[in-house]
């Protein structure tokens, strides 16, 4: 079972200028998603792209933001910086962000039903996945050479995305972290979020069969193992597997209110134990390091693709 299959081709995009500045140009991009809904705010992928002047194939980095519309402003500084270094980047707007949500969801959010929640994983991986169709026509673009940065839920996209498609050469995982329940379990603010309860005696029953699951998808692959429950597609526990012997960085935040240290750790772990970062700060004020992870992130990328 694999709900992030979809009928790919180029998606016919539309591109309209907004910057041109001495080291990129900037363009706004939208095309229809291959995952419709009822919804017609969902229904078109919205992004800005930062194409560098610089000739010869680049690097693309596809940057993934949070839950909420404030985490587009890291996105942004960082596409901004890495164009200014001769990397692409594709900022995109994912389909929880309030200019792709009808009113009637956003009045609910974060209160979902499990259906929308696990619609919303399936759309954004599979607009993750139609922005790389829609880069392969571009010229300046190296196909080899294609990243992923991903923040809180952005880097569950992320790291989802990684374990099902290939194309994706690296990723940045920016507090995140897996195994979802053990998070909302463990964060009762989160678990407040998602409406998660369950009792002990629930909770080990779960996590029980999720780590029986979890040895089956070592073994066969995700597609071929029958999930006990349909959320383990969703988590990227499931896919740190795929993550092993990948490049990957991992930018953590000590005191991280949503993402615990503990999960973040399980979840590193669970990926073959990639180089990590630990900031001495909590889920957003890490961004009071921004020089820093910006330089990490840059060094990373560059490092990995060997410009």
């Amino acid at each position: 079972m694999n709900p992030y299959s979809y009928l790919s081709g180029v998606p016919d995009a539309n591109l309209r200028l907004r910057q041109t500045t001495r080291s990129w140009v900037h363009y706004s991009v939208s095309f229809a998603t291959a995952h419709p809904t009822p919804y017609r705010e969902n229904n078109t992928v919205r992004g800005e792209y930062f194409q560098p002047w610089r000739a010869g194939g680049r690097p693309l980095a596809i940057l993934i933001h949070g839950m909420s519309d404030r985490s587009l402003i890291p996105c942004k500084a960082l596409a901004r910086s890495l164009a200014k270094r001769g990397i692409a980047s594709f900022v995109l707007y994912l389909v929880l962000h309030s200019s792709r949500m009808p009113e009637e969801v956003r009045s609910r959010l974060p209160n979902l039903t499990s259906e929308e929640w696990f619609e919303s994983y399936q759309i954004s991986v599979i607009d993750v996945r139609q922005v790389i169709d829609w880069v392969g026509t571009r010229a300046e673009i190296n196909k080899e050479q294609i990243a992923v940065i991903g923040l809180s839920f952005g880097g569950f996209i992320s790291a989802i995305g990684m374990g099902v498609d290939k194309r994706i050469k690296a990723g940045v995982l920016l507090t995140t972290g897996g195994n979802l329940e053990k998070l909302a379990r463990m964060n009762k603010t989160l678990g407040a979020r998602l409406g998660y309860s369950a009792t002990e005696a629930e909770f080990n029953h779960r996590q029980n069969r999720y780590a029986q699951y979890l040895e089956q998808v070592a073994r066969k692959g995700f597609e071929n193992v029958n999930p006990m429950e349909k959320g383990f597609l969703t988590d990227p526990m499931t896919f740190a597997y795929y993550l092993r012997r990948r490049p990957v960085l991992m930018i953590n935040a000590l005191w991280d209110e949503i993402i615990p240290r503990q999960a973040g750790l399980e979840f590193w772990e669970a990926c073959g134990r990639p180089a990590i970062a630990w900031f001495p700060a909590g889920h957003t004020s890490i961004w009071l390091w921004y020089p820093l992870i910006s330089w990490k992130v840059s060094r990373f990328l560059k490092s990995t693709f060997r410009l």
